[in-house]
């Protein structure tokens, strides 16, 4: 507990890989994302048992399975947070070279399940979305090639960069899943920004984004229909986004109690999309900024310790991976109070799912394992250096 409150020991040569691995973690994050695990079955009791009924299945179906997919996940997180950097990027390379092969056969081997987009693999006791293993492995491939360009006679990485998140983002669109294409091109865009792009050279890929957004809605049935709806000021009762503001306005402040909230009855992905309404109505403002806090948590401890690393591939997958996780689980809140139109986007380790949950826990195993404390791993001591000569 003291390190928590002073910061984590540099690790020393010779450690047994458990204590340096106990001195070097951020233990602040590994908290909030146990308690949002924690917060995630909570709902999930009072959120999934309307559904399983509804399926004909147990009670608590969808629960045991996300204790399952969960621990899968914890486990795949603790593992990943011991590794060192180096093979961080040797697994990340791996496992977005076979997301994306997985990601490019979808329009023929894929299902939709009836949701009108092709996002799935179904393999009968369970579905694999290869689109959330991508992310992880994206910013990693990402984050090398631009730091590889700021060697000398480097690549020219962020063109390579460029490229790659444009065919991803083309491949994305055409499930379609413009929500997940939209969040792979904001973490592309924050290491960009980071590795020194021109301003100008960001404004234009903004402008090409808005060209995309407004061909996508001429042309997209799916993406307009959601645009519609988020733009049309009377909100139909009967939908999913009237159903969710309906329930966050009736939870108030302290909630309508435990197992009291009604709009899990009437949504159908009250498990997954819209959990924070089922947050929200049950148990009030207070959990909801609670899991707020969890989050803003996770990211600035994460994007303070990354300022203080001096490896750029470390600095620039790090600050992909925490600016992803928290825009990912700001457009889900903000979808469901009709801040953002609807993007099918689950809430990072509280929602159900399966390949969310074990896809976030490798994303966040990365981040810790970027984020650990190393000897000399601060860029306090390049400027320290410098002055000394």
């Amino acid at each position: 507990m003291t390190e928590m409150v002073y910061g984590a020991v540099p690790a020393r040569d010779g450690d047994p890989i458990l204590p340096r691995w106990w001195r070097t973690i951020d233990k602040w994050s590994v908290s909030c994302i146990l308690i949002l695990f924690g917060i995630g079955i909570l709902l999930g009791l009072a959120a999934s048992p309307p559904l399983a009924e509804r399926n004909g299945l147990g009670h608590f179906h969808y629960v045991e399975r996300q204790l399952i997919f969960g621990l899968v996940a914890l486990v795949t997180l603790f593992a990943t947070t011991m590794m060192s950097p180096q093979m961080v990027r040797r697994l990340g390379v791996l496992g977005f070279l076979v997301a994306l092969g997985a990601v490019m056969f979808l329009p023929v081997l894929g299902t939709d399940f009836g949701k009108g987009a092709t996002r799935w693999y179904s393999l009968g006791f369970a579905a694999i979305q290869p689109s959330e293993f991508l992310k992880p492995g994206f910013v990693v491939v990402a984050a090398w090639l631009m730091a590889a360009s700021q060697e000398i006679n480097g690549p020219p990485g962020r063109s390579m960069s460029l490229a790659l998140v444009l065919v991803i983002v083309g491949f994305l669109a055409l499930q379609p899943d413009f929500g997940q294409a939209a969040l792979i091109l904001f973490g592309w865009g924050v290491m960009y920004f980071l590795a020194g792009a021109p301003i100008v050279l960001l404004a234009a890929a903004a402008g090409l984004v808005v060209l995309g957004g407004m061909f996508a809605y001429n042309n997209s049935e799916h993406f307009a229909r959601r645009i519609d709806g988020f733009l049309n000021p009377d909100v139909e009762p009967t939908t999913q986004l009237g159903y969710a503001t309906n329930a966050i306005r009736e939870g108030g402040f302290f909630g309508v109690g435990v197992g009291e909230g009604q709009v899990k009855w009437s949504l159908p992905d009250a498990h997954t999309d819209f959990i924070i309404a089922v947050a929200a109505e049950e148990y009030g403002l207070i959990l909801v900024l609670i899991i707020i806090a969890l989050y803003a948590t996770i990211v600035v401890r994460s994007f303070l310790r990354l300022i203080r690393e001096r490896d750029t591939f470390i600095r620039l997958a790090g600050s992909g991976l925490a600016a992803m996780f928290g825009i990912q689980a700001l457009i889900n809140m903000g979808v469901a109070v009709r801040l953002l139109p609807a993007k099918g986007m689950t809430l990072p380790f509280v929602s159900y799912g399966g390949s969310s949950l074990i896809a976030g826990g490798i994303a966040l195993g990365m981040l810790l394992a970027f984020t650990r404390t190393r000897p000399q791993g601060r860029i306090q001591d390049v400027f320290a250096n410098r002055q000394g000569r």
